[in-house]
């Protein structure tokens, strides 16, 4: 490992790589990071940049570019390469295509010695999470995805919105595949100590189950208004990373949703997709199987299924 025990390898220079790599540096998140791309020049002149905004972050990160052996010695290993979905392109040649980049990134960084912790952003997420377990042999623990940690922020900020009260005392969660079939258990959503579906059916005149579901859907379909206003969506999972880095870096054992392998957890077996974690120094270091109802199972159960036979077309 290296000297600083806080090295971050970014593969991927493109917008949400450099969206994390912005936000790391401002929120000082790593000693060292370092950037790799197939366009080399391109990861020159975006470390230069960062480089030159050094003196105004308060940050002494060593931030450059480097190559797959320089992940020899990182603690984390950020994947946030892939090929954009083109014209009329099948979702299942999309996935076909960013199979074959992940096989070409991480064959060399497994053979870089690298042993630290694989954190994967790149789309569809819970898939390309379970090509990189596949293809690295490391221990699922090791091996997370963004998940639908930003989707989880997203639904804490609409909430926070409207029962008017800070997201951070906004306790719920959007689990399952992150896509379409992502979901709000609302069963376990709470403010502060009580019950969302309790403080609803509490002030009938203030607030209704119909608004929560549309929050929900606000939520599912976030990201297709983004793009469709301004062609991606990247600033928001970029911190997301940021976010999970830090829980990695500072082992706090913080609660997280991200991609993980549930092995029995849901009735669910050798299936990525989003599911409270709890993130410390060693990544996954135990899932949170939440008390779901008959219906939100069924929802639950529904996303692992589609997550199967995406694998299973791959």
């Amino acid at each position: 490992m290296s000297k600083s025990g806080r090295k971050v390898v970014l593969i991927g220079t493109g917008m949400v790589g450099m969206s994390f790599a912005y936000a790391a540096l401002n929120q000082n998140v790593c000693s060292e990071l370092v950037l790799c791309d197939l366009n080399e020049k391109k990861a020159i002149g975006e470390a230069q940049d960062l480089n030159h905004g050094l003196a105004f972050s308060g940050s002494s990160m060593k931030i450059y570019h480097g190559s797959y052996e320089d992940c020899e010695d990182a603690e984390i290993v950020l994947i946030c390469a892939g090929v954009n979905q083109k014209p009329k392109e099948s979702r299942l040649e999309l996935l076909q295509r960013n199979a074959e980049v992940f096989r070409s990134i991480i064959d060399p960084v497994i053979r870089s010695g690298f042993e630290g912790i694989f954190l994967v952003a790149t789309n569809p997420v819970d898939i390309m999470t379970s090509v990189t377990c596949s293809l690295s042999g490391f221990e699922p623990s090791r091996v997370i995805g963004t998940g639908t940690t930003l989707d989880t922020a997203r639904l804490r900020y609409l909430l926070g919105n409207y029962f008017d009260v800070s997201p951070q005392n906004v306790h719920a969660y959007v689990i399952g595949e992150h896509g379409d079939s992502e979901f709000t258990p609302w069963s376990q959503a709470l403010i502060s100590t009580k019950p969302v579906l309790d403080i609803v059916e509490d002030n009938p005149r203030l607030f209704s189950r119909q608004r929560l579901d549309e929050i929900s859907e606000n939520v599912k379909n976030a990201a297709q208004e983004i793009i469709a206003a301004k062609g991606a969506t990247y600033y928001g999972i970029g911190m997301a990373a940021v976010r999970i880095v830090r829980a990695i870096f500072s082992h706090e054992n913080s609660v997280l949703t991200v991609s993980a392998l549930l092995e029995g957890e849901y009735g669910e077996n050798d299936v990525f997709v989003g599911t409270p974690c709890i993130i410390n120094r060693y990544g996954i270091s135990r899932k949170i199987e939440l008390s779901l109802t008959s219906p939100e199972l069924e929802k639950m159960n529904r996303s692992c299924r589609i997550f199967r036979q995406s694998l299973k077309e791959l």
